[in-house]
Order: C-alpha cells, then sequence, then structure tokens
C-alpha cells in the first residue's frame, strides 16, 4: 500500500532531491578544479547543462507523487547512463586511466536512491548494480577504488530502500490506530446512546413479556434477542483466536460476550479485557459454569459485568432466581455435585483468585469471580 501523500516519504524524496543538488555542486567544482585536462571541456559544459536540468526536472517531478513511476525512474537511469557513456569521450579514456573521476562522480547515486524509497531494497539493489555496471564499463581496467565506488551504491540502495519501507510500514500502523481510535470512539458514543434509549426499552419489554403467552410473549422474545444483538454490535467484540497456544493473550470480553442472548446480558469494557490465555479459557469456563447453575435454579435470566481494575479481573454473574439457602452449596457438595465447588471455586482458586457468593432465598444470587492479572 503506498504512502499517502503528504507522509513520512515526503520528507525522503526532498532529501533526495537536496542531495542532487549538494551532489551536482561537487561535480562543477571538479570539473573546474580539473577540466583543463578533459579531452573536451566544451562538451563537458554542456553535459552539466544537462544534468543540472535533469536535476530540477526531478526535484519537481518527484515531489509529485503520482509522477513516481516506471517511466521517471527508467528516464532517470537513462539518464545517468548517457552521462557515463559520453564520460570516456569528454574525460579522455587516458584521463580517466589516470584517475580522474567521471562527469557523474557522486550524482551517479541519485536515481539509486530514488529507486530505493519508491520500492525498497529490492529495487535500490537493482538501481546501484545497473548504475555500478555502467561505471566499471567506462573504464579500461577495474580498480579497487572503482569496485569502492559500485559497493558504496550497493550500500545506499539497501539501507535507504529499508529505512523507506520501515518509514512506509510506520506511517500505515499509525494511520490504522488513528482510524482504530475514531471508530472506537464513534461506537463508545453510540453505544451510551443505544443504552440510555433502545437497549433499555427492549429489556424491559423482555422482562415485562416473558411470562405471558401468545403474541406478547413472542414480542418479549423478539424484544430479548434484538437486545442481545445490539449489545454485541455496539461492544464490537472481536473474534476469539483460534488455537491451542497459551502463549499469548486473549480477549475476556471476546470470550465471555460469546454468552450474550436473550436471557444473558453481558457488560464489559470497550476497549477489551486482555489476559494471559489459560487464564482467560478458566475464568470464561468458571463463567459458563456459573451461567449453567444459573439456566437450571434461577430461569435462565443473567447479567455478567466484566471489570478490569488493573492488578485484578472481576466477572460478576447475577441471577433474579429464588436464591441459594444457607448450607446448600455444602449440601450439594456431600451429595457429590461439585459444579460451584469444582467448576467455579476450583478453577478460579487454581488462578490465585478468590470467589464470593452473595445469596438469600427469594433475593437471587451473585458470583463474584476476581482474579490477579499475572505479573502486577
Amino acid at each position: 500500500m503506498p504512502s499517502p501523500p503528504g507522509g513520512l516519504e515526503g520528507p525522503l524524496w526532498r532529501a533526495i532531491a537536496v542531495f542532487r543538488f549538494a551532489s551536482l555542486g561537487y561535480v562543477v567544482l571538479l570539473a573546474l578544479r580539473v577540466g583543463d585536462r578533459y579531452a573536451h571541456p566544451l562538451a563537458a559544459g554542456g553535459v552539466l547543462a544537462l544534468m543540472l536540468a535533469w536535476t530540477v526536472a526531478t526535484a519537481f517531478w518527484y515531489a509529485r507523487p503520482e509522477a513516481r513511476r516506471w517511466p521517471l525512474l527508467l528516464a532517470d537511469l537513462a539518464v545517468v547512463a548517457l552521462v557515463l557513456a559520453v564520460s570516456p569521450w569528454v574525460v579522455g579514456r587516458a584521463t580517466l586511466a589516470a584517475g580522474v573521476p567521471t562527469l557523474g562522480v557522486a550524482w551517479l547515486a541519485g536515481p539509486v536512491l530514488a529507486w530505493a524509497v519508491s520500492g525498497g531494497r529490492r529495487r535500490g539493489t537493482v538501481a546501484a548494480l545497473a548504475v555500478g555496471a555502467a561505471d566499471l564499463a567506462t573504464r579500461e581496467r577495474i580498480t579497487p577504488s572503482s569496485v569502492t565506488g559500485v559497493i558504496l551504491l550497493l550500500l545506499a540502495g539497501v539501507v535507504v530502500g529499508h529505512v523507506a519501507r520501515l518509514a512506509v510500514t510506520a506511517e500505515q500502523r499509525l494511520q490504522r490506530a488513528v482510524e482504530l481510535e475514531a471508530a472506537t470512539r464513534e461506537r463508545e458514543r453510540l453505544a451510551r446512546g443505544i443504552h440510555d434509549s433502545v437497549l433499555q426499552v427492549l429489556a424491559l419489554v423482555q422482562r415485562r413479556g416473558a411470562h405471558l403467552d401468545g403474541e406478547a410473549g413472542e414480542l418479549a422474545r423478539l424484544a430479548g434477542e434484538q437486545e442481545a444483538a445490539l449489545r454485541a454490535l455496539i461492544a464490537g467484540n472481536p473474534p476469539v483466536p483460534a488455537g491451542d497456544a497459551e502463549d499469548g493473550d486473549l480477549d475476556l470480553c471476546a470470550l465471555l460476550g460469546r454468552y450474550a442472548s436473550a436471557t444473558v446480558s453481558v457488560a464489559m469494557p470497550a476497549t477489551g479485557v486482555p489476559l494471559p490465555a489459560q487464564v482467560a479459557r478458566e475464568v470464561a469456563a468458571a463463567t459458563a459454569a456459573a451461567l449453567d447453575n444459573v439456566a437450571r435454579h434461577a430461569g435462565g435470566t443473567a447479567w455478567v459485568l466484566i471489570e478490569d481494575e488493573g492488578e485484578t479481573v472481576t466477572v460478576s454473574v447475577r441471577d433474579a432466581g429464588p436464591g441459594i439457602p444457607a448450607g446448600r452449596l455444602a449440601e450439594a457438595a456431600a451429595q457429590g455435585r461439585l459444579g460451584v465447588a469444582q467448576s467455579v471455586r476450583g478453577r478460579i482458586g487454581d488462578l490465585g483468585g478468590r470467589v464470593r457468593i452473595d445469596s438469600a432465598p427469594g433475593a437471587g444470587t451473585e458470583i463474584e469471580l476476581t482474579v490477579p492479572r499475572p505479573g502486577r
């Protein structure tokens, strides 16, 4: 994906333009110093005028993102190849053999840098090899200094191309982060409005009509389904990552969001609650066990609240059922029914957390699961 206009690539193209003018200035100074040794000094002036015109043209064209395409890139290489091709005639082969550089000198690196910024390391390497080969072809014999020049071109193409790709990648990620933040803010704004109006009305219809028959009961059921669908939509739950890897993090909100339905309401932070994969799965399993108890003993209607408190994460499961009589959990454990004891308390206890059960006959039940966040 190309970098947006005016992005991080812009300063790189401006830097290349500055380099072209600075290197051309060096070429002019060098020509003034050793021009009397050239075979055709007047022709050298014409070549320098061509180089100046092309430097001005590339500074203008490369500043326009829509112009940074193959025609301009190939023309850039062609002009440099032309300058190198006429160097043996303008400077003279004997003068070149005596150590006088070609007309291009450092100016030859301009196309290499342009190719590197436009296409990364590979394109920069191709341009460096092309310019290096053309430079070596102008010489009757290859010396260590001429090989060094080719190596420097290669290094420039690789390094600048790598930096350019890093800049583009960083800009793309920054753009995605800005878009995600904007979308999240808009979702939160909509969620507040929906929660204060639509969701409350749907929940009221579902609760008031849950025990009615006929069309009223069907209307209540549909209202409950739409409430669950709206909650999932405004929460923006991401898909649960697949796989059995235990190394990464999982979003607890995404795991528990799957339990939302017409009878189960799930409230969660808009930013998600990341936890180590094993911890998140165990908390989700304990929550599922608590919801299973609600389905069997309290009519199935429940409210789940996820709270991220920094050092700890708390999940509360509340119902409006008949409540748990005193001593009933101990009696169930003695009879071998260990749902709460093992599926809930056992899992949370293994994570170093705690379970609090607040219940009274006729007042419903609230199960609060609190686990520490590892590393805090």
